[in-house]
């Protein structure tokens, strides 16, 4: 047993290597989005538009995209209905001139972006022998790229203030496939990886990157997925869960990821997939 005399506490634990206690928090406040604002990509429809009601619902002021402005319309609406501060911007999150100058207003005219969710995403299902190329650029493009594209145009901001939250749309797809997906396995394989190189690089600057990675969702991506009774059948067997899953339940999850709750994470692939990947 160390001595006082020798800097220890005299119980026989060294304490001079722990750090201070930190302040007692509540879960509300470590969930809080107060103060932040969040640009949700692809968020017109969908997942995105689900996940960005999410994060009003926990106090983020919202910036909606989407490509076609009376669904972008539509979608802030909607939202500013049920009480919450919305702003958008149509820009193709795949093309660098758009999402440069579209970023650079959001600047100007809305003000720093706190979290970044990166959800725009498309599909172009084709088997691999005879897949146009259009068909497995498009994926790319949209699916992976314009992570790429988006996050590097919002990311100095970031960096200046020494602090922000970047949210990716992974897959379940980022681990496994199936036949007639594999630009979009590649893409969200890609995606996975890209977010790791984000959270190593950024780290430093207090920016947490991680991805969400959702399983089989109920909505119009998959959609002649849902219809199909033997795929249907094939998915509710092989999912512990036994059923599809829907939007709403990936909210936890991402207020978690944009929160303070999750500041010592980083470069986290979270799924939320009913149990399929830990099932044979």
């Amino acid at each position: 047993m160390r001595s006082p005399a020798d800097g220890g506490s005299g119980t026989g634990r060294d304490m001079t290597a722990s750090p201070a206690a930190a302040p007692a928090e509540s879960a509300a406040d470590l969930f809080s989005l107060r103060g932040r604002r969040a640009l949700i990509t692809g968020s017109g429809q969908g997942i995105g538009l689900t996940l960005a009601r999410g994060l009003a619902a926990a106090g983020a002021e919202l910036v909606l995209n989407d490509l076609e402005p009376e669904r972008l319309e539509a979608a802030m609406a909607g939202l500013r209905a049920e009480g919450f501060t919305v702003s958008g911007r149509c820009f193709n999150v795949a093309r660098e001139d758009e999402v440069a100058a579209a970023t650079r207003e959001l600047a100007a005219q809305v003000g720093p972006i706190d979290i970044l969710v990166n959800n725009a995403g498309i599909h172009r299902r084709a088997p691999l022998e005879s897949m146009p190329l259009e068909a497995w650029q498009a994926v790319l493009d949209v699916n992976l790229t314009s992570a790429f594209l988006v996050t590097r145009a919002i990311v100095p901001e970031m960096i200046r203030r020494g602090r922000g939250k970047i949210i990716n749309l992974c897959s379940l797809n980022s681990e496994i496939s199936r036949p007639t997906i594999g630009n979009y396995a590649a893409a969200k394989g890609g995606l996975k990886m890209l977010t790791r190189a984000m959270a190593v690089e950024w780290a430093r600057h207090n920016i947490q990157a991680n991805a969400l990675a959702p399983g089989y969702i109920r909505t119009a991506l998959t959609g002649p997925l849902t219809v199909d009774p033997a795929f249907n059948h094939h998915l509710c067997t092989r999912t512990p869960a036994g059923r599809w899953g829907e939007p709403h339940e990936l909210v936890g999850t991402t207020v978690f990821l944009a929160s303070r709750a999750s500041d010592f994470m980083n470069g986290q692939i979270l799924f939320v997939d009913g149990g399929l990947l830990a099932a044979l």
